[in-house]
């Protein structure tokens, strides 16, 4: 008797894998998140939105949630029982509640170390330190309307040589500023938990750590590199910009709540601060109602640090890679929380 060939056993399908990607529309909405979408393999399901609060089933049947800027709050995570991971697409992670996470057991994830945004993010805090300086709007503005500006403008242009540049918080995005500001042969100051020791500080040409009220006094330009928490919401207060110097001017491209936004503009409106370079904003988009929209000598962009075609590639990929990772059983990168 003959025996039937036996067929080979049915390979068992790889497990479906749900992502939610919530992709505000101030930082490019479902045509950014479709381009991340693109980048995961096939056994991943990919779902885009722009508010986690959009797609109920998605949110519910999530295994890993990507986030570009849009909210994770306590109850978007109460909603997700499959989630795994909340992956940041961005150096920020304030958006998220990571207190919530901790008590499900979720961590969170930022792409810090990949340095994505670093290169952008600094050039844009010197456009905007050159644009005050150089009053570059005013001067525009003016010529664009047939007025002559330079008798009146010429008192307040400056140079960034010689000048002092404080940088409040010297990590990846800061060190990238500080090497930027040695070609504009600035000196250095800079502020932190800890100096970041004596090898960095000489390749920085000599930077020093000050305490943060220090380099307030001391800086003729003050950048902030610092992550917004507890710790640091509204670290430039009332109080603290006061200890400027009415010639000093404030650079943020990090996150807006690290200034308080009232305080700043009526430093500007009184005078005893000479200008603000703003990319961030609390909220965002800014409503009408913000002051620092009409403050005298502020130059302001949307947000555009971080946000550049060659930077959103790098960005997508940091977050998408660590996700990846995971899913192939990799230790996660860049927790959080």
């Amino acid at each position: 008797m003959t025996t039937a060939p036996q067929s080979a056993p049915t390979p068992e399908p790889h497990p479906v894998t749900n992502v939610l990607a919530v992709v505000s529309p101030h930082v490019g909405g479902r045509t950014a998140g479709a381009a991340l979408a693109g980048l995961f393999p096939g056994q991943a399901r990919v779902t885009v939105v722009e508010s986690a609060d959009e797609d109920p089933a998605a949110l519910r049947d999530a295994h890993l949630l990507i986030t570009g800027l849009g909210p994770v709050t306590a109850d978007h995570l109460a909603a997700a029982p499959h989630l795994e991971l909340v992956q940041c697409a961005s150096h920020g992670f304030d958006y998220v509640d990571l207190d919530a996470a901790r008590e499900r057991g979720i961590p969170v994830c930022n792409i810090g170390s990949s340095g994505a945004e670093k290169q952008n993010v600094a050039e844009q805090t010197f456009a905007l330190m050159l644009a005050l300086a150089k009053q570059l709007v005013p001067a525009h503005t003016a010529l664009v309307e047939a007025d002559w500006a330079l008798p009146r403008l010429q008192q307040s242009l400056t140079e960034l040589s010689g000048k002092t540049l404080g940088i409040i918080g010297l990590g990846q995005i800061g060190e990238e500023v500080a090497r930027r500001a040695l070609a504009f042969d600035m000196t250095l100051v800079y502020t932190g938990p800890k100096p970041v020791g004596p090898e960095t500080e000489a390749r920085l040409g000599g930077a020093r750590h000050l305490s943060l009220d220090d380099l307030l006094r001391t800086a003729d330009y003050v950048t902030l590199h610092a992550p917004l928490n507890d710790r640091t919401r509204h670290l430039l207060d009332a109080e603290r910009l006061a200890l400027l110097k009415p010639t000093a001017f404030v650079i943020n491209t990090a996150r807006g709540a690290l200034i308080d936004q009232d305080a700043l503009a009526d430093a500007l409106e009184a005078g005893t601060l000479a200008g603000a370079g703003l990319d961030v904003f609390d909220p965002e988009p800014p409503t009408a109602a913000l002051r620092l929209l009409k403050a005298p000598n502020v130059v302001l962009s949307p947000h555009v640090a971080g946000v550049t075609r060659e930077t959103l590639v790098r960005i997508a990929l940091a977050a998408v890679q660590n996700v990846i990772g995971h899913l192939e059983g990799e230790p996660l990168r860049d927790i959080v929380s």
